[in-house]
């Protein structure tokens, strides 16, 4: 079937004027910048937004341009960062036993091993529901260690506790941060806490602020390995190497702000 110019300016809503202009133009080659652009923007899964992008363009490239000229190159060319998607806080059960919220907030840590901060998220896009504990490093926002089980019970929240002892070699005095979960507030976590010498913090009730880095990072780890994923549409293989593949990334690869944008694991090997 055939349709004329016309009708096919009409279904479009393209001006004639702009059709004949594009004609008489031509396709424009894209620049060198515009290149290097692109390349970053794939490299990355378009999870950075123009300020980080502009930061790589310069490290990698030797190029330097103002945020501004690299944010019109990124929108020219379709290659704004995922938005991630809002969630409402959900308070917990019944709590055990309640810590102050030493915290407060203050979610800079000089020193490693000061200040860890812990939460457990939904994962709904294999055939059950998986639930992700985690616990971050204050000082350099590292994922110290994670656990993915089809559980959100005591157990879940111990079993991240003892890997991210054992990965950083049993310090003493770290607080932990983390809500007033019923998992957070037994008996059994807090024992454990104060017999491997820990401090534990916990935010105020309904408060999702006061817990904000890592409820950022789930954010993220959501909006930048899962979008345009519908739940329950893979295996859950496929959901664990995507976890494990995500993990290894922001602590290897994703550069921060906050880190002068080095990556986790460069900002610790700096300080090392």
């Amino acid at each position: 079937m055939k349709y004329t110019v016309t009708s096919i300016l009409s279904s479009l809503q393209i001006a004639r004027s702009t059709y004949y202009r594009w004609i008489s133009e031509g396709i424009q080659p894209k620049s060198a910048v515009e290149e290097a652009i692109i390349s970053l923007c794939t490299e990355t899964s378009f999870r950075y937004g123009h300020r980080k992008i502009r930061k790589l363009l310069q490290r990698q490239y030797g190029i330097k341009r103002n945020r501004n000229t690299v944010q019109r190159i990124m929108q020219k060319h379709h290659l704004q960062c995922r938005v991630k998607r809002k969630r409402k806080w959900k308070s917990q059960g019944e709590s055990v036993i309640i810590a102050p919220n030493l915290l407060n907030r203050d979610f800079v840590a000089v020193h490693p091993n000061t200040k860890w901060v812990t939460d457990i998220t939904y994962i709904q896009y294999g055939p059950r529901t998986l639930y992700l504990s985690t616990i971050m490093d204050l000082y350099n926002n590292e994922v110290v260690a994670y656990t993915l089980d089809d559980h959100q019970q005591t157990a879940l929240v111990l079993d991240t506790l003892r890997t991210a002892l054992k990965n950083r070699n049993h310090p003493g005095g770290v607080i932990v941060h983390s809500d007033q979960g019923s998992v957070y507030s037994s008996y059994a976590y807090q024992k454990e806490l104060e017999s491997k010498k820990l401090t534990s913090s916990m935010s105020r009730r309904g408060n999702c602020w006061d817990n904000a880095v890592i409820e950022s990072f789930h954010s993220s780890l959501k909006s930048e390995e899962f979008m345009y994923t519908r739940f329950n549409s893979l295996s859950e293989t496929e959901v664990r190497q995507r976890i494990d593949r995500y993990m290894k990334y922001y602590n290897e690869e994703r550069i921060q702000e906050k880190l002068g944008y080095h990556t986790p694991k460069e900002f610790g090997g700096m300080a090392a």
